[in-house]
């Protein structure tokens, strides 16, 4: 596929971690990428970060990066986002949902009652943002006949990860996309949930400084943000990526099959066979 011109993209959650590092894969590309996130500065967030950083990273790069603060749990705020975006540009190519509420008790052992209950905010910013967010980007693709609205994800929704709300969170995202693929295929949307491997995050290079003998050798088998970001590219470029919408990928595998290989030229291996693969969903219809 030709891109005559830079693409508009939206990566959400973007101060760090994942969707810092997808973002910046586009602005490897030449793309216009939005980024949100509600860090301004460090100090913000216990981790380093903030969408300044990492528009500033993306203009570096060769594209045009645009922070926006926003706080995904405020409709008010994302209605203001995508209006942003259309008054500047007037379309949307390519939405990533990548915002996502983690608290620190996300991976300590215990039984879900004896962690916080502020884990299930995962279900407004995580689930409900994505519903909000894929709700707006629709809306602009529809008239246009054409984008792609990808969601990140991971093999916690088919297996026990983390507890009861992360994996609620992201079975609930697959499945999302795969009931909006069937609205979306009419005007040529594409809608695809992507699993992701174990990231080269802030978060997990803090843990590997705190317990090394625990968390380095999930470092070392890590694939980089950008990694998934290079996917998502492929995708877009493919002629018939219509094809692939409702379903939920797992990123090494399309990876693999569209020739994308990490920052590092190596090759993420894929979680299949040692955490399962995606949900098959009925084809069943009922309006």
């Amino acid at each position: 596929m030709n891109l005559s011109r830079p693409r508009v993209i939206l990566v959400t959650g973007a101060s760090r971690g994942a969707g810092k590092g997808i973002a910046q894969a586009f602005g490897s590309l030449g793309d216009i990428v939005y980024v949100t996130g509600r860090s301004q500065k460090e100090g913000d967030a216990p981790l380093p970060g903030t969408v300044f950083a990492t528009a500033a990273e993306i203009t570096r790069r060769g594209g045009i990066g645009v922070p926006v603060i926003c706080d995904h749990s405020d409709d008010t705020q994302v209605e203001k986002l995508f209006a942003q975006i259309m008054a500047e540009h007037g379309r949307l190519d390519i939405l990533v949902n990548n915002a996502t509420y983690l608290h620190d008790d996300l991976v300590k052992p215990g039984p879900f009652w004896e962690k916080s209950l502020e884990l299930a905010n995962i279900l407004d910013v995580g689930l409900r943002s994505t519903y909000v967010a894929s709700w707006h980007a629709a809306k602009i693709m529809a008239q246009q006949k054409s984008g792609l609205i990808v969601t990140t994800s991971s093999p916690g929704a088919a297996c026990y990860m983390h507890g009861a709300a992360y994996g609620a969170q992201k079975a609930g995202c697959d499945k999302m996309v795969h009931d909006m693929a069937i609205d979306l295929k009419a005007v040529n949307v594409t809608c695809v949930s992507i699993w992701m491997g174990v990231l080269k995050t802030e978060r997990l290079e803090l843990a590997v400084k705190l317990a090394p003998e625990q968390y380095g050798p999930f470092y070392a088998m890590a694939e980089s943000p950008e990694f998934t970001g290079r996917v998502i590219d492929a995708l877009y470029r493919q002629e018939n990526r219509l094809e692939h919408s409702g379903k939920t990928l797992i990123g090494a595998e399309v990876g693999q099959q569209l020739g994308v290989a990490d920052i590092d030229g190596r090759q993420p291996f894929s979680p299949r066979e040692m955490l399962g693969g995606p949900l098959v969903f009925n084809a069943a219809i009922i309006q």
